[in-house]
């Protein structure tokens, strides 16, 4: 909030046009000319006069039908123009960082390059005894439950670029190594939405998986929480499953996604 030497150098016009944008919101979507006057401190015809330049340069929109008012599609477009220049890892840190709080688990976002998922966020649980992986770790996109995630993104003929012989790469013990039995795995992943499965890479570590979409509906990263196998009891793990999952919903919401249920 700026301080009383800055007031001297507000703009009032464009004061008062903010504030009846910020009328509107989830409990106001919807607004008629008196419900949004009765809303805002200003005078009765500098309202008007304010709406009626906010609705010609499109940031408010008229609904003739029922003579109310809604946001209009220049804000959305500021919006998305702002969405859209940030960062997954900068929105996606602070939340995994509520994950961890609330799962008590330690917290990933990773994104997929190619054959390869990156981590590019993590927080580590308070005593957690699961050795962390660095920022920046590469690994087999289809030797993790995160890649799995990532892959679900894929066409069949994306899938099939991306692994182009019918036996995988590499020498993981206990990693698929045929394609198509990947593909199928991959299909299920995407069908059920999340992926709770064993690491490959460190015994008796189970990861849950959520994809988080961006505003052209793409999977762009996965939040994951690890936790050892033998602690998730079966009681727990629909709310492990919850969390995780309102995590991604959050992060996808920060770059735009809009789901169907919107």
């Amino acid at each position: 909030m700026a301080d009383d030497r800055e007031v001297k150098y507000l703009v009032p016009g464009l004061e008062r046009g903010l504030q009846l944008l910020l009328a509107f919101g989830e409990q106001h979507r919807d607004l008629t000319f008196a419900e949004l006057h009765r809303l805002v401190d200003m005078p009765k015809a500098t309202a008007y006069r304010v709406v009626q330049t906010l609705e010609y340069m499109g940031f408010l929109e008229r609904n003739a039908r029922t003579n109310t008012f809604s946001l209009g599609m220049n804000v959305l477009r500021l919006g998305f123009e702002y969405i859209a220049s940030l960062d997954v890892a900068q929105v996606g840190q602070p939340v995994i960082e509520q994950l961890r709080d609330v799962s008590q688990c330690s917290s990933h976002l990773a994104i997929r390059d190619g054959r390869d998922i990156i981590y590019i966020a993590r927080v580590s649980a308070a005593g957690s005894r699961i050795n962390q992986v660095s920022i920046g770790t590469r690994l087999p996109v289809h030797c993790t439950s995160l890649g799995r995630m990532l892959l679900t993104d894929l066409s069949r003929a994306d899938f099939e670029q991306l692994f182009p012989h019918e036996r995988l790469p590499g020498n993981v013990p206990g990693q698929l190594h045929d394609r198509e039995a990947l593909w199928q795995m991959v299909q299920q992943d995407k069908a059920r939405g999340y992926v709770i499965g064993e690491s490959f890479f460190r015994h008796g570590i189970s990861s849950i998986v959520y994809p988080v979409y961006d505003r052209s509906h793409r999977v762009t990263a996965v939040v994951s929480i690890l936790v050892p196998s033998e602690e998730i009891p079966q009681a727990d793990r629909e709310r492990l499953q919850n969390e995780v999952r309102l995590a991604a919903d959050k992060i996808s919401g920060f770059l735009g996604y809009l789901s169907q249920a919107s």
